[in-house]
């Protein structure tokens, strides 16, 4: 598929979906996981978004391959390709919408508890200021 083509295929689909992804901000306005998927190459980049899609289309009814509960409302978004595996924690939120704490390269086998507790501690963050 054409990059073209591949844009067209998600705006049009954008627009069909009830839910959404958003990303975790810092009081500092600054975007975490948006800045971390700005670094990694192009096609890595629409991998993600691909994967974006198919939770707004899916919801919260994606599951494995795609999606892996880790408890206390949190969940990985998998993301995989020749160089590596790459991980997106998020919870689900008010209004459907998704909201992506914390991005990383997984370099072990389990999730490190050091990456769940950041993102812990970000949700906490969303959730005490609605």
């Amino acid at each position: 598929m054409s990059f073209l083509k591949l844009i067209l295929y998600l705006i049009r689909y954008n627009y069909q979906m009830s839910w959404k992804v958003n990303y975790y901000k810092k009081s500092s306005g600054a975007k975490p996981v948006e800045e971390w998927i700005d670094t990694l190459d192009l096609k890595l980049q629409l991998k993600i978004f691909r994967a974006f899609e198919l939770l707004e289309q899916f919801n919260i009814n994606l599951k494995a391959p795609y999606v892996k509960p880790l408890g206390d409302k949190l969940y990985e978004l998998r993301i995989k390709d020749s160089k590596g595996i790459y991980r997106i924690i998020y919870f689900s939120y008010t209004d459907k919408s998704f909201i992506m704490l914390n991005g990383f390269v997984k370099k072990t086998s389990k999730t490190p508890p050091n990456e769940i507790e950041l993102a812990k501690i970000r949700m906490k963050e969303v959730l005490e200021n609605e």
